[in-house]
């Protein structure tokens, strides 16, 4: 009897009888750590690990509906039967504003952007394309979607830029090709709007001091273009657009196979040939230019699986602007140079060649490699400036892994030449040119102390046969308190050896006279900042809030005084400067097509000099920046909106000039006013293989309400040619509302 009480007492357990499932959560076939999964209408669930594998523990056999969530990715939900058989495996979908992207520049190793040490802020080439067309789109306007950074135009006329960090001017951030400091000082001027989306497959933003990684430059932040696998690529591409401007671009590209190696092949181009004077200061409102960049890389194929890719571009630009006698019917090709008749011409060639090599030793060794050559050759009226830059670099890199430490060291090896026609490269009556040999080494060591805390230290030697050894060290910290909570403290120095003729467009032009007070020596900064990431889910839907403080001390800070209109001082001070401020970023998918972001960053760049401090120009108070996007799924039509708004900044002293040509008695404003720009992107796919789009820039047709010029009044000189003439005001959009279309086709 006892025997078959016991019987009938289990029967129920069987029905009940608890299985473990077991998964893998990726995203192209990589493991992504940090998901939740979880069964609807349960208490199981589980926070897939570092390599996106999750356990459900105790789970009652039946049928059940498993949905896995991760920020960036649509939610994806599966129906399973437990017993489960088999090892589930989930693919995820990168959505709008994908946050968990495999990243490299923190560390120079692959990681998750949650796993990473470092914060590090990924722009995607999907994301460039939402809100952006694509056909005119580079890295210059890609980076405008990333709270904190914004480009900054340096002249009224010809129109270069670069890129600002957090404030600082545009060369205190290093900007890598796949991981290489590839764009010396000369090619900062022009050579960066030679880099189009066609070749962009994501860029990655350290904000802060980088050089225990990358050396000199890496000052205000460090930007790594990570261009497209080929292996990725349609078999062809064409992409057009023309605007109401009468601009066009264009893209061509195509992704051959050679047995098992595999290329990527383009070429992108962009006219502009139209001369537009709303502003009634006698001077184009936007540069004219022809611009051709061939792009090609390639996976080539090893015994041992190795990797071997190889990159090429090169990239040639006519760009001119000045007053319309110059430019019209391509006049500027005889009047290059003219004394009477003002214009801008500058010849832009630069070749590069890049790539990473594995060795084939047990030990985890690689070579970075890259070679680039830069020539300029330009009028800026009648001041002739030519100037040639050629950068050879290698990096040898070894990465080893124990058990809580994942150890990463290098030797850097730099070799650079530059020459000009100015008096930098002559001595004693000479031409001499500029050659220096950069050897550095830096080791550094990530240590998981525990699954919430993580260390990552280093340190970096350089060495200039000038200033002899200069010493980067680095730390940050890690702290996860929770699944969707992340903490990042970050100590980092930076270093930057200034070469002022290729630097300020102000120094090259002739514009005003150039004062060296004395010998320059490298400038220096420290930066401590912190970071607070922290994930959430409303309903159905989820997002994200990122929280930064930072505060750089510079030493050594060498800045131009604009005080006297006729010159430039240049001087290391003797105080110090600083750039301190906050940031703030939320972002938020709905469960509906609709995600949008808004950030707001908010800093106080200034320099001290005996006991006085005032802001520096062109660093605005704060800056925002918005996007919306919608996708109508059913037309497979999506709507972007970006907005930016810009607060007010210091500027220049400048004055204009009296019908007699004496200045003004009261100079222009010397802050800005606040000012946003709006734009609209819609896109729709017609079929798989063809899509069309269009939209709107500057909706709201905002122009900054002051020439970026001065003196082209001047009843005593022919225009562009006083000595009151200057192009340093320049600080927000003088080219109105455009409108633009697009087609794009892919095989």
């Amino acid at each position: 009897m006892k025997k078959w009480t016991y019987i009938i007492a289990f029967i129920p357990l069987i029905g009940f009888s608890q299985h473990e499932i077991n998964g893998l959560v990726s995203y192209q076939d990589e493991g992504l750590p940090g998901a939740t999964v979880q069964i609807v209408d349960t208490q199981f669930g589980a926070i897939t690990d570092p390599d996106g594998s999750f356990v459900l523990s105790s789970v009652p056999k039946g049928s059940y509906t498993l949905e896995v969530r991760s920020l960036g990715f649509k939610i994806q939900k599966q129906s399973i039967e437990v017993p489960v058989s088999n090892l589930l495996s989930i693919q995820l979908e990168e959505s709008a504003l994908t946050m968990d992207e495999v990243v490299v520049t923190g560390t120079m190793q692959p990681a998750f952007v949650s796993a990473s040490p470092v914060k590090v802020d990924v722009v995607t080439s999907r994301y460039l394309d939402t809100f952006t067309p694509s056909a005119a789109t580079g890295v210059i306007e890609g980076v405008g979607l990333i709270n904190g950074v914004r480009e900054v135009v340096a002249c009224g006329v010809c129109f270069t830029n670069n890129i600002s960090i957090n404030g600082l001017p545009g060369p205190y951030t290093a900007v890598l090709m796949d991981g290489t400091p590839i764009y010396g000082n000369l090619a900062s001027v022009y050579g960066l709007n030679g880099i189009p989306s066609m070749i962009i497959d994501r860029f990655e933003v350290i904000k802060g001091p980088s050089s225990t990684l990358y050396g000199s430059e890496a000052v205000a932040g460090v930007i790594n273009i990570i261009t497209k696998n080929p292996e990725m690529q349609p078999k062809a591409t064409i992409d057009m657009m023309g605007t109401s401007h009468y601009e066009l671009f264009g893209n061509l590209s195509i992704a051959p196979e050679i047995g098992n190696s595999n290329g990527f092949v383009g070429v992108n181009y962009a006219y502009i040939n139209n001369f537009d004077d709303e502003n009634e200061d006698g001077f184009g409102d936007n540069i004219n230019m022809d611009r051709i960049s061939l792009f090609s890389k390639w996976n080539l194929s090893r015994p041992s699986d190795r990797q071997f890719t190889v990159s090429a571009k090169y990239f040639y630009e006519d760009r001119r602007n000045g007053v319309e006698e110059f430019l019209a019917d391509r006049n500027y090709r005889e009047l290059r140079g003219n004394d009477q008749i003002y214009g801008e011409s500058i010849y832009t060639h630069r070749a590069e060649l890049f790539g990473t090599y594995e060795l084939g030793f047990a030990e985890n060794l690689r070579v970075d490699y890259s070679l680039s050559r830069h020539e300029q050759n330009s009028y800026y009226g009648s001041d002739y400036y030519k100037a040639s830059q050629h950068i050879f670099f290698t990096n040898l890199i070894w990465q080893k892994d124990l058990t809580d430490h994942s150890i990463t060291g290098g030797f850097t090896s730099r070799y650079q030449t530059y020459d000009d026609n100015t008096i930098a490269t002559i001595q004693n009556g000479i031409n001499q040119p500029e050659r220096q040999y950069i050897p550095g080494v830096f080791v550094q060591d990530e240590w998981s102390l525990s699954e919430k805390f993580t260390l990552l230290g280093g340190v970096r030697f350089d060495h200039y046969e000038e200033h002899g050894v200069i010493f980067s060290p680095r730390l940050n910290a890690k702290y996860k308190p929770g699944n969707r909570t992340t903490v990042r403290s970050n100590f980092g120095t930076g270093f930057r050896i200034v070469n002022l003729f290729t630097e300020d467009h102000a120094f090259v032009t002739g514009q005003r006279e150039v004062i060296i007070e004395e010998n320059l020596q490298p400038e220096k900064s420290y930066n401590v900042s912190l970071n607070l990431n922290h994930l959430f889910t409303i309903g159905e839907s989820q997002g994200m809030v990122d929280i930064d403080a930072f505060h750089t001390y510079f030493t050594n800070k060498i800045t131009p005084d604009y005080e006297n209109d006729k010159e430039i001082r240049y001087a290391n001070t003797d105080g110090y400067a600083i750039s301190k401020g906050i940031g703030l970023n939320i972002r938020q998918e709905f469960a509906f097509p609709l995600s949008f972001n808004a950030g707001m960053s908010f800093q106080e760049v200034t320099e001290t000099e005996k006991g006085e401090t005032r802001a520096i120009e062109f660093a605005p108070q704060w800056t925002g920046v918005f996007t919306l996007d919608y996708h109508l799924k059913r037309l497979d039509t999506s709507f972007g909106c970006t907005a930016s708004i810009t607060g007010p900044m210091a500027l220049p002293e400048v004055f204009d000039l009296d019908a007699e040509g004496k200045p003004l008695p009261v100079s222009r404003p010397t802050s800005s006013r606040v000012f946003g720009i709006h734009n609209l992107h819609l896109s729709t796919s017609l079929n798989d293989n063809l899509s069309i789009y269009g939209g709107i820039q500057n909706i709201l047709n905002y122009m900054q309400p002051w020439s970026p010029l001065t003196g082209t009044n001047d009843p005593n000189a022919r225009s562009g040619f006083s000595d009151s003439f200057d192009t340093a005001y320049a600080y927000a959009p003088i080219h109105g509302r455009e409108f633009y279309l697009g087609i794009t086709w892919k095989l």
